[in-house]
């Protein structure tokens, strides 16, 4: 029995769910957005809530049933509060400016790196240093991070590069004489 799937997700006041079939629709105050479930699963609204249940108990559908509580929590959150991640750019010149529908990474290359944002995503630097990236779709938020990120890691020896705010890294040693 899934812990996460049998738990309900309860709606906020100023939440708009509508279900229909296995489409689970939500309307809130930083937008709507829709996700489709898998048809293994049951989907009941009742008392302000959403309950799912597996119609029948074989291995896809126990691995679904989690995962379809876990997409329609994350719909809910994501419309009536949003997803935010939060990073931080470590190493001396390194810095970023959001410039127009852009983002300007200067990390250390022979040229500046722009990033488009993409539509749903909001980017604001706090300083020169931080860059918060928002919005409604936790996947999209998190991949936008994972991207900026990639363009240069932080490295094990100074740590300088793009890092999570909450994100440990691991210092190595330099050589020894």
């Amino acid at each position: 029995m899934s812990r996460v799937g049998s738990s309900p997700v309860a709606i906020p006041e100023g939440t708009d769910v509508q279900v229909s079939g296995q489409m689970i629709s939500a309307k809130g105050k930083l937008g709507e957005m829709s996700v489709k479930i898998p048809t293994d699963i049951e989907i009941t609204q009742e008392d302000g809530s959403i309950v799912f249940k597996p119609r029948s108990n074989n291995k896809r559908t126990r691995m679904a049933w989690g995962t379809s509580r876990s997409l329609v929590s994350n719909l809910v959150t994501g419309v009536t509060d949003g997803f935010s991640k939060t990073l931080e750019i470590t190493g001396v010149g390194y810095r970023a400016a959001v410039q127009g529908k852009n983002l300007n990474l200067q990390l250390g290359f022979s040229h500046d790196v722009n990033f488009p944002i993409p539509d749903g995503i909001d980017i604001k630097c706090e300083g020169q240093t931080t860059i918060v990236i928002s919005g409604s779709d936790k996947q999209a938020v998190g991949q936008v991070a994972a991207k900026i990120r990639s363009y240069r890691k932080p490295e094990p020896y100074k740590g300088k590069g793009v890092r999570y705010r909450d994100e440990q890294i691991l210092r190595k040693e330099g050589k020894k004489k």
